[in-house]
């Protein structure tokens, strides 16, 4: 299971959306998994990431906040300067936004019931939208 990510492909618009994002911004990954297979996937992003903090560098998993903290540790910033893009509310809206990150979840499910891989959490991000190409016509 955890090597068929390897040749997880991205969404369709994720590439698009990360390089007119990559013209405004700079793009760090937050991410659940170990460098190895970060790598294996971000062949298929196209671009180059400003900061990459993995759970092998962080040696913690999100939800726990330490990941968040050392994110902004390392890039230097304050957490007015960031926000936190994701899918999962459980995994990083709800911790992100306990450390003040904003936040934008990218509700890929928003026509269907329940909350797929993630497990089911309440929490508020600052925006919804249904994919990053709707994050991108937001913030023009």
């Amino acid at each position: 299971m955890v090597d068929s990510i390897r040749n997880w492909q991205p969404f369709p618009e994720t590439v698009a959306a990360l390089t007119a994002l990559k013209q405004k911004y700079k793009l760090p990954v937050i991410s659940n998994i170990d460098d190895d297979l970060f790598a294996a996937t971000a062949k298929y992003l196209k671009l180059e990431f400003d900061w990459l903090i993995t759970a092998e560098k962080v040696r913690s998993y999100k939800r726990s906040t330490r990941n968040f903290e050392i994110a902004l540790e390392t890039m230097r910033i304050s957490t007015d300067k960031l926000l936190h893009v994701a899918q999962s509310i459980y995994h990083d809206i709800v911790p992100a936004a306990s450390r003040g990150i904003s936040t934008v979840w990218v509700n890929r499910k928003h026509d269907k019931a329940g909350f797929g891989a993630t497990l089911p959490a309440s929490g508020q991000p600052d925006l919804e939208v249904p994919d990053l190409k709707t994050l991108i016509e937001a913030i023009r």
